[in-house]
Formats: C-alpha cells, sequence, structure tokens
C-alpha cells in the first residue's frame, strides 16, 4: 500500500495532467493563483481516505484543515469555520477503509465545495467546479494507486 508522499506525488502528476488536458481542450485559462489552489486541493484530496487512520498522510490533512479554519476565524468568516469543522470530522466516525475508500466517497465528499457556496452565496456552479474536479481527481489517484477499481 502506498504511503502519503506516494498519493501527494500521484495527486500533483493527476492534477496537472488534468489541468493540461482542460487547457488543451480549451476548458480552462491558465491563473497561476487558481492552479497553486487546485493542485493544494488535489492533494488534499489525495491524504482524505487515508485520514481514517493514525499516519503522516493525516497529520498533514488536519494541519492544512487547522491553517485553513484558522485564516477563515481571522477573516471573519465563521460560517466557514463551521462547515469546515463539520465536515472535518466526518472520517473520524468509520473504520479504516471503510466508506473513505469507496467510488461513492470520491464523488459525495467535495460536494459541499459545489453546494454551500451555491446556496450561502449565490455563486454559479461553473464557477465552483474546478475545485471540485481539483478534489476528485487527488481523491481518485488514491484510490487508484490503492488499487480500489
Amino acid at each position: 500500500m502506498p504511503g502519503y508522499k506516494v498519493h501527494i506525488g500521484g495527486s500533483i502528476f493527476a492534477g496537472i495532467l488534468v489541468l493540461l488536458i482542460l487547457v488543451n481542450i480549451g476548458m480552462y485559462v491558465v491563473d497561476p493563483q487558481q492552479v497553486v489552489v487546485l493542485l493544494i486541493l488535489s492533494v488534499l484530496g489525495a491524504l482524505f481516505p487515508d485520514i481514517d487512520t493514525d499516519s503522516k498522510g493525516k497529520r498533514l490533512y488536519y494541519s492544512a484543515m487547522l491553517l485553513l479554519s484558522l485564516a477563515l476565524i481571522y477573516f471573519e468568516e465563521f460560517r466557514w469555520a463551521a462547515y469546515l469543522g463539520v465536515l472535518a470530522m466526518l472520517p473520524g466516525v468509520s473504520a479504516h477503509r471503510g466508506w473513505t475508500h469507496t467510488w461513492w466517497a470520491m464523488l459525495v465528499v467535495p460536494m459541499p465545495m459545489l453546494i454551500l457556496p451555491y446556496y450561502v452565496y449565490g455563486q454559479g456552479f461553473p464557477t465552483l467546479l474546478p475545485y471540485y474536479v481539483a478534489f476528485v481527481t487527488g481523491y481518485f489517484s488514491h484510490l487508484l494507486l490503492d488499487r480500489e477499481f
């Protein structure tokens, strides 16, 4: 079973590959700042399936969640910090290689990135879709490397 370094590398490779394909077919225009955010989301997606076990990936994932929560609190985005906190707790209620290692979780877990901004701020799905796709891409790379397909 691959470790967190392999999953991080796989997610970066998969994320760059998907971005290149989307740029090549004209569905994405490169914005360097957004590319960094998308690659970070891809890495977080790749680490997510293993956060139900004591691992280096879990510590990296929750460290990133803590920094993001603190940033949201600093910018007085308390509603988003609360949503993030609830979502970050979900893996703690399952066994390792439980629901976090399923294809449907790969699609459902990042769904709040589409739904919450739409309902809270009225942002359109096309604006939010790259972030969802980035997380799913990283998640997919994890499942692929773990030979779950």
